[in-house]
């Protein structure tokens, strides 16, 4: 049984005509027509006079249901009175007719009856007539009494003036039944012909076909459905939605706090807005501003109860109020550090962005500074600029010294060299992920493997694209392999020098297509090519040869494996004490690509020997023996620094490089504590403490639980190391990257 619905519970309240039958009567025993106002009150007794009311009450109820969700089955339903079965007498019931069927049924539940004859498929018709308009009932039979009159009359009383839903066609559009709320809950809103019935119904009089009563036979004439005339918009369906939304506006001026836009109370407005705001400047990179006047964006806002926000707003008071906030944060931050490092990130771009690292392991944004010409990057004018930097980020101590040091990309070891000459406390180093990537070009310029492979790598791909019977064959079988033709990508040489991305892309195509060349070649239309055109000769011996492939795939693979070093670098942002490390682990996979490739291993090891030199600083030897990460335990189950793994020359520098960062009076007092460092280490609880590692959650790698803890230990329990220990927390903590921060294409604008 279903829930009731709308005009159930009026119509449950209507005095009943009869006790409710839960099965229809015969099917001879048709419906009797309607009886009129016009009938007089001296003429019917007390059971026609209530079966008249309960009628007259069922049409009210119906024809409030057409405008809301019962209109589903009141268009199938429609009251009539009914005489009592076989006796000739004028009706005494008013009941429900299925204008399907012709089938009545009690009129105490009109929902459930709904549910029961026309869901559950008892009646034969309901299912053909969906999305139809419903047929008009058939038209009466002829009477079987020659003395039966029939009377016209005319009504116009409220009752009686509504047209029968048979006679209003739905509307085929879906558009014409948009779904508001109003009071309660939801309505459904009928076809645009239903919405004009009633106005129409209100201007004609509704002809009643009545019998006289002493003529009523078992089986009373059914009356026809008097078809309502059809309201036709001129603009046709496109007028269905902006008549909706009218009928919305109405309703709202109407009753304006059911309104679906009703306003939020002001402080949650003001934070929902708030967040929309920081989401918008947060995202401005991807997402303009101008959004805000998007009218869907205002229509949004209005329905969830939200004021709209315009872009001055945006661009104005509340980004204003997020700089200052940003500011105030960046401030307390400096404040709170003892030093800083100071990072330039922007190698091949317009906008340098300088940003600070604190020994807490967070970066602050500092600022962005153009570069609008080459002739700026001089340096003077980087050395400017970093200290200008350096001094703003200083200012609410007033001394400088807080910098302790400089990454950068952008300028050269020279310029980093000089301000570490005027500024002896400063450790200035250059990006490892732009020093990394020249590796790649040393290689390509000084391994012959590199101009071999990309060379013919070029020769094949401008054959293939340039010849058309070729490039068709080439298509079919990229297709057949990887489901899309594409052409292949050409480098423009020089191959041995620069940047070798674009050869890198050629090679990684060629790799690609090497099936679908492979059998572009052994075509017999590509053999037929061959006998003419000596280029195809040479292509197709080039593309048989095992020796052309293994140049590629070696080619391919290193410049793979320097980059994945690279992003990888970018992505973990290493400290100075892991350079060393680092390298030695490129130098271990370089190695390993020379014996897999049969390539001379001593050629490949003195580029990569002298690109590490060209990279190299003091700080990463001294880092390296400072930070308690990399303590060895030897045999004594002592963890001592990693003296045995550096060279003679790099113990000189580490020795040189704590006495440069010590006052003169204290460098004898450092190199002590350094002796002492080198003999007793760090307590085993401790040293296993720091060295503590857990899983990514991204990656599934193992990698350190607490990087702070390195310079923790020596701020607490190594505090015996005065002079050490201020040359330790200062070194532990410095980036070997400069990456950090991006500029947005709107900051580059």
């Amino acid at each position: 049984m279903s829930a009731p619905e709308e005009g159930d519970a009026a119509a449950a309240a209507a005095p009943a005509g009869s006790a409710p039958s839960p099965s229809p009567p015969p099917a001879h025993a048709h419906a009797t027509p309607p009886m009129p106002h016009a009938l007089e009150a001296g003429a019917m007794g007390p059971e026609e006079a209530a079966a008249r009311k309960r009628y007259e009450a069922l049409m009210q109820v119906r024809a409030k249901a057409l405008k809301g969700k019962g209109a589903w089955y009141w268009g199938h339903l429609e009251p009539v009175l009914v005489p009592p079965p076989a006796s000739g007498a004028p009706p005494k019931a008013a009941r429900l007719r299925c204008a399907l069927c012709a089938a009545t049924f009690s009129a105490s539940n009109p929902s459930r009856t709904a549910t029961e004859h026309l869901k559950r498929g008892a009646c034969p018709n309901f299912a053909a007539a969906q999305g139809a308009p419903p047929p008009p009932p058939p038209p009466p039979p002829p009477p079987q009494n020659q003395h039966q009159q029939l009377q016209l009359v005319t009504v116009s009383s409220p009752a009686s003036s509504i047209v029968p839903i048979s006679s209003i066609p739905p509307s085929s559009s879906s558009s014409s039944q948009r779904r508001h709320s109003t009071g309660g809950g939801g309505r459904k809103r009928h076809a645009l012909a239903a919405a004009y019935a009633s106005v129409e119904a209100a201007s004609h009089h509704h002809h009643v076909m009545v019998a006289d009563p002493a003529g009523y036979s078992p089986t009373p004439p059914t009356p026809p459905g008097m078809p309502a005339p059809r309201q036709v918009l001129s603009g046709g369906r496109g007028d269905l939605a902006p008549l909706a939304m009218l009928e919305d506006s109405v309703k709202r001026l109407k009753s304006p706090s059911a309104s679906p836009g009703a306003m939020l109370p002001r402080p949650q407005a003001e934070a929902a807005l708030s967040l929309l705001a920081d989401w918008f400047l947060e995202s401005s990179g991807s997402t303009s501003l101008s959004a805000v006047e998007h009218p869907k964006l205002k229509n949004f806002l209005r329905q969830v109860g939200l004021p709209e926000i315009s872009r001055a707003d945006l661009a104005g008071a509340r980004l204003d109020a997020r700089f200052a906030e940003a500011r105030a944060d960046a401030a307390a931050r400096f404040r709170e550090a003892r030093f800083f490092q100071l990072a330039a990130d922007g190698l091949r771009e317009q906008v340098i962005t300088l940003s600070v690292n604190l020994p807490n392991d967070t970066s602050v944004f500092h600022r962005a500074v153009p570069m609008p010409a080459p002739a700026s990057a001089s340096p003077d004018y980087a050395q400017e600029l970093l200290l200008d930097a350096a001094s703003s980020v200083s200012a609410s101590s007033g001394d400088i010294r807080h910098c302790v040091g400089i990454v950068a990309d952008r300028f050269g070891s020279k310029t980093l060299r000089d301000l570490e000459t005027k500024h002896h406390w400063m450790v200035n180093l250059s990006c490892q992920v732009h020093g990394l990537s020249h590796l790649v070009s040393d290689m390509a310029r000084d391994l012959p493997l590199f101009n071999s492979a990309a060379s013919n790598c070029a020769k094949i791909a401008s054959y293939f694209n340039t010849t058309p019977s070729v490039r068709a064959l080439l298509h079919k079988h990229q297709v057949q392999e990887h489901g899309h033709a594409f052409l292949l990508p050409i480098a423009a040489p020089p191959y041995n020098g620069g940047d070798f991305a674009a050869a890198f892309v050629m090679l990684e195509s060629i790799l690609t297509s090497a099936r679908p060349l492979q059998l572009s070649v052994l075509e017999e239309s590509y053999k037929v090519v061959c006998i003419d055109d000596p280029a195809a000769r040479e292509i197709a011996a080039m593309v048989q040869n095992v020796a052309f492939w293994t140049e590629v795939e070696a080619t391919h693979s290193l410049v793979k494996l320097i980059m994945d070093l690279v992003k990888e670098m970018e992505t973990e942002r290493p400290l100075v004490g892991q350079c060393l490390p680092l390298w030695e682990d490129v130098r271990g996979k370089v190695r390993g690509w020379c014996r897999k490739f049969s390539v001379e291993e001593a050629t490949a090891m003195n580029v990569l020997e002298r690109r590490f030199r060209k990279n190299y600083h003091p700080a990463w030897s001294a880092a390296f023996i400072l930070d308690p990460l990399y303590l060895m335990k030897d045999a004594g189950r002592r963890y001592l620094p990693p003296f045995n793994y550096l060279t003679p020359e790099q113990e000189k520098d580490v020795d040189r490089l704590i006495t440069r960062l010590v006052s003169p009076e204290e460098a004898h007092l450092a190199l002590m504590e350094l002796m002492k460092w080198r003999s007793d280490g760090l307590d085993p609880l401790y040293a296993q403490a720091v060295q503590v590692r857990q899983p990514d959650p991204s990656t599934g790698k193992m990698k350190i639980a607490n990087k702070q803890s390195s310079r923790l230990v020596w701020e607490t329990c190594l505090s015996e190391f005065k002079s050490l220990g201020k040359v330790a927390v200062r070194l532990i903590f410095l980036h070997a990257t400069a990456k950090g921060f991006k500029c947005t294409p709107s900051m580059t604008r």
